[in-house]
């Protein structure tokens, strides 16, 4: 026994001699790896000190700092981005869900900031302000004929809960002072959601913020209740937001085990999202809508729908924006949002697009309008060297972006000179805000829909428009034979715009729209 013992011994002491070498090999490894990656960035600190050293004149270092580090990111991927405290703020609280502000939304048809909507039980409802009134001062500063940018506007309304701005408006000639004490105000994501026919429903998303989950699944179960039973699901000119929101409203459709997403980097294994099975409307047959401005999130959604066979994606080409950016916190408030890994959709598509060249990425969507991709399904830009299969067998390509199973052009037939000349001027909705003004107490009585639509067929709007048309901008369609061809179309616009005014708000004008929006319709043909 004595005898294994000492070889026992000595085999371990052997043992524990090999892995104290490779230990310390390792650790010399590692040392050495460090170094190395040290010099790599050295230059970039001795530049910076030799500035500090030796630059003409005194030197900034903050505005320094921030340059270097937007042109370091920039030489990376287009969407890792820095951002300012400013920037970051303002980028967070689009998704946040809510923000502290005055409660109202409003544009700007003619240098003037005019209500368009004052948010129920928001603060400017409380203190009286309305639909119509435009806003001449912020706090004594004019923001009207002046040039004001419209961001700049909303910066200066915006504030924290319990702080006071002053505003001043003109309504019906008058110029009123309001004082008003902002506080929270709840951001939806859902624009509108209503029933087109019996059995259809349609909801519109602008984003994906922190409600969207919850704002879609209240707007489903309200239609379902109304007699649901197939969704038009529109993520036109969705730039996305977060990425969980998009697995939620994923999971919401399809059945356990089916695979949203995955995503994977170089430093990031790769990491699968199947859905859990408790979605409420799997038995809701699906239309997914989607462009060449819906981005990230949209096309997570998008994606997982089209491979796992899920409803039919109608439209145009998505954006093509499939980069994990992770955020980085600095303590001034700035931060970084840094490429960490790539999307993929069930199949394996790389919904990324791809970004070699910045100017080509840059131009990437007027690009596709001169190659004809806008108009014609045989110029779409696919990577067929990237073939993909759905669950059920169906053929996709790579090459970035979601291409839809049914391809819908841009609408151009009725894009008359009358059309774009009114369209530079915003012609429309300067008529539908003059119209407002005069005719405010009858917008605002309607309730319903029918109503809506009792009231601009009997409003003579045709003949009003036209008036204005050449009395405040001097256009006229050239002849008869041109109007008669664009009527319907622009008037339908005029209408959507004038039904806005109303108590209804977007979903008036989502309403009224679609009746003339081509891939709208090509999805209820379907």
């Amino acid at each position: 026994m004595k005898k294994y013992s000492s070889v026992i011994i000595a085999l371990l002491g052997v043992l524990v001699g090999v892995l104290s070498v490779l230990t310390f090999q390792k650790a010399t490894e590692n040392k050495r790896m460090l170094r190395t990656e040290f010099r790599d960035w050295r230059k970039l600190n001795l530049v910076l000190q030799s500035l500090d050293e030796n630059y003409v004149d005194t030197i900034d270092r903050k505005l320094v700092t921030d340059a270097a580090i937007t042109a370091a990111l920039g030489a990376l991927d287009p969407h890792s981005v820095y951002m300012p405290p400013a920037v970051l703020e303002e980028s967070e609280t689009e998704l946040a869900g809510n923000f502290d502000g005055i409660g109202i939304q409003f544009n700007v048809p003619n240098d003037t900031a005019i209500v368009l909507e004052v948010i129920p039980g928001g603060p400017s409802e409380k203190i009286g302000l309305q639909p119509g009134d435009r806003i001449l001062k912020v706090d004594g500063k004019d923001i009207a004929g002046v040039k004001f940018p419209q961001d700049s506007m909303v910066r200066k309304m915006r504030g924290p809960s319990g702080s006071k701005v002053m505003l001043t408006v003109l309504r019906d000639g008058e110029k009123v002072p309001f004082e008003i004490t902002r506080g929270k105000i709840p951001m939806n994501s859902v624009d509108a959601a209503f029933m087109v026919s019996d059995t259809t429903g349609y909801i519109r998303l602008s984003k994906f913020a922190r409600t969207t989950f919850s704002e879609v699944v209240q707007a489903g179960e309200n239609l379902r209740k109304l007699g649901m039973k197939h969704l038009i699901f529109d993520l036109r000119d969705n730039g996305g937001g977060f990425f969980d929101q998009a697995l939620y409203l994923a999971d919401l459709f399809l059945p356990k085990g089916a695979k949203i997403v995955y995503l994977e980097g170089r430093n990031r294994q790769r990491k699968d999202y199947p859905a859990d099975g408790k979605g409420t409307m799997q038995d809701i047959s699906l239309d997914v809508l989607i462009n060449e401005n819906s981005a990230s999130s949209s096309e997570i959604f998008a994606g997982a729908i089209q491979d796992n066979d899920r409803g039919n994606i109608i439209g145009r080409r998505s954006f093509g924006k499939g980069l994990v950016q992770e955020p980085l916190y600095f303590t001034d408030g700035s931060g970084l949002r840094i490429t960490v890994a790539r999307y993929h959709t069930p199949s394996g598509r790389c919904i990324q697009k791809p970004y070699s060249s910045s100017e080509d990425y840059a131009y990437d969507l007027y690009y596709r309008y001169r190659d004809g991709e806008m108009l014609s399904a045989d110029s779409v830009k696919v990577d067929k060297s990237e073939e993909y299969h759905t669950l059920g067998g169906r053929t996709v390509y790579g090459g970035g972006g979601i291409v839809p199973d049914v391809f819908v052009p841009i609408d151009t037939t009725r894009a008359s000179d009358f059309y774009l000349a009114c369209n530079k001027k915003a012609t429309a909705m300067r008529f539908a805000s003059a119209y407002f003004d005069s005719h405010k107490s009858e917008l605002q009585k309607i309730k319903d829909f029918p109503a809506l639509e009792r009231y601009l067929a009997a409003a003579g709007l045709e003949q009003k428009f036209l008036s204005f048309a050449a009395t405040r901008d001097g256009l006229r369609p050239k002849s008869a034979a041109e109007w008669a061809l664009e009527k319907d179309y622009m008037m339908t616009s005029v209408k959507a715009l004038v039904g806005r005014y109303s108590k209804l708000g977007d979903e008036a004008f989502y309403h009224i729209y679609l009746t003339i929006d081509n891939v709208y319709q090509t999805a209820i043909k379907l």
